[in-house]
């Protein structure tokens, strides 16, 4: 499903993050995701119709924050969110994460699938909660909800990319 050309999101930033030559999973997830994001996204801020939008993302005193401004230039309120839902489904990606790396280094492709199932599932979730906890405020449809949560998940890694 393409967007609307005003309903998506046209620059994307993690904040707090250092550049990584790394290619494990985390950070194949995080380069897939930023690339689907530019290419594809629905996100549309309830009360603002001015897009598409620059969005920002950061963790500060373990509270994700999002910073959203829209094509005319203008801040829309900062979105601060509590991280403690997120904690199980951030820590079991992790965990997922380091199966996949050794399931790959042990050359088991049966494993690496049925990790990867994992994964999707877990992402699954991840996007349900974001978009629940966002309804007021943001609406985005689940691939955009998806790729957000791979990318709060980054934030975690310490190793990211910025695209503009």
């Amino acid at each position: 499903m393409k967007s609307a050309p005003k309903s998506r999101i046209r620059t994307f930033a993690l904040r707090g993050m250092e550049g990584s030559e790394s290619k494990t999973l985390v950070q194949r997830d995080h380069e897939t995701a930023l690339r689907d994001l530019k290419n594809d996204s629905f996100f549309q801020p309830v009360n603002d119709q001015d897009g598409p939008y620059q969005v920002e993302l950061s963790v500060e005193d373990n509270r994700l924050v999002f910073r959203v401004a829209n094509d005319a230039g203008h801040d829309l309120p900062m979105l601060v969110l509590s991280l403690k839902p997120y904690q199980r489904l951030i820590k079991d990606y992790f965990l997922i994460v380091q199966s996949y790396d050794e399931a790959v280094r042990e050359g088991k492709p049966s494993r690496i699938e049925a990790i990867d199932m994992g994964r999707r599932g877990l992402h699954n979730e991840g996007a349900e909660l974001l978009m629940e906890r966002l309804k007021d405020k943001i609406q985005m449809d689940m691939n955009t909800a998806r790729r957000l949560f791979s990318l709060i998940c980054v934030l975690h890694s310490g190793k990211a990319i910025i695209w503009r």
